[in-house]
């Protein structure tokens, strides 16, 4: 039995990465039903403590990010800016068009700290591990996907404030665009920076141990999560939400993915793009970061006791963009060798 049980936990996460689930989201539901029982160690406000751990950890996740960068991987796709303006409109124009405009039709009376949330996942980066995988199972263009995921990421510290500025201005809100700019550059900017700084001498070490810097980013976006939440529940702030809301919730990011997915697909044909570029502007478009939205969160909600609320349509989305992009990837590639 000893010898079976590894072969089974194997066979296990290969059944659920047919479905685009992997350990990591195993872990995102964990660490809730963690901080729902336990909330006590995330709540702490003490000189260590697990936010102050994650704070760090944030930005080390950034320069961790900038060294494994690689500037000639980057330059390769710059001619294509067709390509690259497409993808980045989605990002930054369509994701925060289409939920804004959702948002003035439906009004924030019901579930408002709900609509917080969907507003900043329409504003954060697109992904950057998984889309390159997703683009490269479906067989499209993965210097060009490399080249706007990055570009994203650097992006949003500017756009992401810019639009929030922009959502919560017209709510009657208070939001500081320039404070949050600041604390950005140094949490995310400046780390992603000095990381491609230091690339030259410690890239390939980077590249080498990707996989064990892929654990750590995990382990500090869990532990994000996991904070938020026990602030969440310490508060009650979900005791106003019923299963009924919350399922609603999850259909409409699903609802939002497609919304956009067609768009840049219809985008994409107008503009006659090449199978492989239109592949990359599909998925590189149509998805958004839990990691820089998960830091982001923390710079732009401060000490909210209802970031957990807020965070729930980014985790949903993330979850449905993987299942969904994980059957539409795998069904390309069928394509693209039966072609």
């Amino acid at each position: 039995m000893q010898r079976q049980e590894p072969s089974l936990i194997r066979h296990f996460f290969s059944f659920l990465a047919k479905f685009g689930l992997d350990g990591f989201i195993l872990g995102i539901l964990g660490v809730i039903l963690l901080a729902y029982f336990f909330p006590g160690p995330g709540v702490y406000h003490g000189t260590v403590s697990l936010k102050s751990f994650a704070t760090y950890g944030a930005s080390l996740i950034f320069f961790f990010y900038g060294l494994k960068l690689n500037k000639e991987k980057l330059v390769t796709g710059l001619s294509n800016w067709h390509l690259h303006l497409m993808v980045q409109l989605s990002t930054y124009f369509i994701f925060p068009v289409v939920v804004f405009a959702v948002y003035k039709l439906f009004g924030p009376e019901n579930m408002p700290m709900l609509w917080v949330g969907a507003l900043f996942l329409s504003a954060i980066p697109s992904t950057v591990s998984s889309s390159v995988v997703m683009v490269s199972i479906a067989h499209g263009n993965i210097p060009a996907a490399i080249f706007n995921a990055s570009i994203s990421s650097l992006m949003g510290v500017f756009l992401t404030p810019f639009w929030l500025q922009i959502f919560f201005s017209s709510s009657a809100g208070t939001f500081d665009v320039g404070d949050v700019v600041m604390k950005l550059i140094v949490q995310v900017l400046i780390p992603v920076i000095l990381g491609l700084w230091l690339n030259p001498r410690f890239g390939r070490l980077a590249e080498k141990h990707k996989a064990q810097l892929r654990y750590f980013d995990q382990s500090v976006i869990l532990m994000i999560v996991y904070t938020s939440f026990c602030e969440s529940f310490a508060n009650h702030v979900f005791d106003g939400y019923s299963l009924s809301e919350l399922l609603l919730l999850g259909a409409l990011m699903i609802a939002l993915f497609f919304a956009v997915y067609f768009l840049i697909l219809a985008c994409s044909r107008l503009l006659n793009f090449k199978r492989d570029d239109r592949i990359t502007a599909l998925f590189c478009g149509s998805k958004k970061s839990l990691v820089h939205g998960t830091v982001m969160s923390k710079v732009i909600f401060p000490n909210n006791p209802s970031l957990g609320v807020i965070l729930l349509p980014l985790m949903l989305y993330h979850a449905m963009q993987l299942v969904i992009c994980s059957f539409i990837a795998q069904r390309m590639a069928k394509k693209h060798f039966s072609a």
